[in-house]
């Protein structure tokens, strides 16, 4: 079993306190051409209102990226199932980064593969991610991946059961 976070995005109000926490916990210095691992952005719907979208890296069950590495600098933490890397052998080929297919890899100032991690090791002590310490409405959490599949599953059901009533 591995965790996952994840995003309400009924209560996500676009503030940018998640970003702004994953920069300062990673040491991101975006003023340098530095891409943030999280971002806010908002997506127009059929009403004319917004919804508000924290996105970072989804730490893919089967990530394209750790296969796409030739010098495994990608794998999966056996504990938190979060997609981590140690850049030591990185060449920077963008291998990586071309294979994922939301663009989660990114490259720091030295040219070698940088990216989300779940904060990992705050995780590994019982801490909750930067991104989800932060949020100030509580848009993320962070869960058991099971707990998430059980909790889209009650959500689908309500949603089934409200189009039954009409």
């Amino acid at each position: 079993m591995g965790k996952v976070i994840d995003l309400d995005i009924q209560k996500c109000s676009a503030c940018g306190a998640c970003a702004v926490a994953c920069m300062d916990q990673n040491d991101l210095d975006v003023t340098k051409g530095v891409s943030p691992f999280r971002m806010v952005c908002d997506l127009e719907d059929e009403d004319g209102g917004y919804e508000y979208y924290s996105i970072a890296c989804f730490h893919c069950d089967d990530a394209p990226c750790i296969k796409a590495c030739p010098c495994n600098c990608l794998s999966k933490d056996e504990e938190t199932g979060f997609t981590v890397y140690d850049n030591t052998n990185c060449i920077g080929c963008h291998s990586c980064a071309m294979a994922c297919p939301f663009g989660a890899p990114s490259y720091g100032a030295d040219g070698k593969m940088i990216k989300c991690d779940g904060c990992v090791e705050r995780v590994k002590q019982g801490l909750e991610p930067a991104c989800v310490r932060n949020c100030p409405t509580g848009a993320l959490t962070i869960m058991e991946d099971q707990e998430l599949k059980e909790k889209k599953i009650k959500c689908s059901l309500k949603k089934m059961m409200e189009l039954l009533d009409e």
